[in-house]
């Protein structure tokens, strides 16, 4: 035991920085800003292209209050720099040449992360996905733009991923409707990869999530979140939305959607196990002592898997299932009395000097105990081959209490008797 010991690191993460490019201005564009402002673990870099190349009108470059789009800064040497990329309604105008683009496709692959929030221009030629971007996009246009309205709804993925899992407003299954307001365009695609966890009309995917490489990718086939922020037949719940999306593609742990931990609470350890699969596998759980049991997890809701085990020993356990791991620890991390088990006196001997005790090693039996002796305060209390109690010789009264052996009426009764007993045997 005195071998191993736990220790409990904090991670602090620096500040995430997200790019965020606007291809046009328009209603939900300052939506992305204020949400991505108000974070403050967030460091947001901002443009919306105004004047493309193509935009012609004679005035001169001196008297322009725009500054140039600096592309190749952000998209060749600091890109790196950045955790997330966010595209929001852009389109295809020369601005960005192809190999810029084909370097935020090998971002994604590399580690980073990519948020698409699709316009009309996403079903035209001048489509993202007409773009290298195209091999890490998981949802390819059909050409067709709906723009009728509707209310987004949850897949039965949605209802199990952490994203979209338990938004406000969300109905409990898929059989009722959502209590939000309605968007009136959804970009019509083909899923080609990833989760579908929202959706439109006929079960079009609305927002569709993947991973690829070491990098993660999301597709949100509607510019219209804003209308909830705007409170359109009762808004809905953007700013959670976007907020878990935003924070799920920069690898929020309790975001992930395959999750394994424990909590301990005195002698119950709760196993909870987050899955996007059908059922969860057992747990094998490992005591300090090294001994194993197996957990069978019971649903509890959608993608939650739990269970309650019962603790009989102090220590770290260890939870794994096929796919993770997890460690919980049972009372004190390191408990002092196994920082060092080997049978010493120097813990004690601060305590044994500041009251003139003894040590005795006990290497026999009954022979080999010290005797015991009454001593006064001011001898030693301890020799070679004995131990002494001192008799302190002290003593307080707190309190005197006294109490009649018989009620007054009944000592006289029998005093009387007594005395009448007497004269009659006297009488004889």
């Amino acid at each position: 035991l005195n071998n191993r010991a736990v220790i409990v690191t904090n991670g602090i993460r620096d500040r995430l920085r997200v790019l965020l490019v606007s291809g046009e201005p328009h209603a939900g564009e300052r939506t992305w800003r204020d949400l991505l402002k108000a974070d403050p673990s967030v460091d947001l870099v901002h443009f919306t292209i105004l004047r493309p190349p193509e935009k012609q009108d004679g005035t001169p470059i001196g008297e322009l209050s725009l500054i140039p789009f600096p592309t190749r800064e952000l998209f060749s040497t600091k890109l790196e720099d950045f955790d997330l990329v966010i595209f929001d309604r852009y389109r295809l105008r020369n601005v960005l040449p192809m190999i810029y683009l084909g370097n935020v496709a090998r971002f994604v692959e590399n580690g980073g992360a990519l948020l698409t929030a699709t316009g009309p221009a996403f079903a035209t030629p001048f489509s993202l996905f007409r773009s290298p971007l195209s091999a890490v996009l998981p949802s390819q246009p059909t050409g067709d733009i709906l723009g009728q309205g509707y209310k987004p709804a949850l897949t039965k993925a949605g209802y199990r991923h952490p994203v979209t899992a338990n938004l406000p407003g969300a109905p409990s299954d898929q059989t009722a409707a959502p209590a939000w307001g309605r968007w009136f365009r959804l970009i019509d695609t083909r899923q080609v990869s990833g989760n579908a966890l929202m959706e439109g009309p006929d079960e079009r995917p609305l927002l569709v999530l993947d991973r690829v490489g070491e990098g993660r990718v999301a597709q949100l086939m509607s510019d219209q979140a804003w209308l909830w922020k705007r409170g359109f037949e009762g808004g809905g719940p953007q700013a959670e939305l976007l907020r878990r999306l935003a924070h799920w593609l920069m690898k929020e742990p309790d975001l992930e959607e395959e999750v394994l931990k424990a909590v301990i609470t005195g002698n119950e350890m709760h196993i909870t196990r987050r899955t996007m699969a059908q059922n969860a596998s057992p747990v094998t759980i490992t005591a300090p002592s090294g001994a194993t049991e197996s957990a069978v997890l019971a649903q509890t809701s959608e993608g939650i898997w739990t269970a309650d085990i019962s603790l009989e020993e102090m220590g770290l356990y260890r939870l794994k299932d096929p796919a993770l791991t997890a460690v919980a620890t049972s009372g004190p991390l390191n408990p002092k009395e196994f920082m060092d088990v080997r049978a010493t006196e120097d813990i004690l001997a601060p305590v044994i000097a500041a009251t003139g005790g003894g040590v005795f090693w006990v290497r026999g039996g009954a022979t080999a105990l010290p005797d015991l002796r009454r001593v006064r305060r001011d001898r030693d209390a301890a020799g070679r081959n004995w131990a002494g109690l001192i008799k302190n010789e002290r003593t307080r009264v707190l309190t005197v209490s006294q109490t009649a052996l018989l009620e007054p009426l009944i000592a006289l009764v029998l005093l009387l008797g007594v005395l009448l007993m007497g004269w009659r045997r006297e009488a004889r």
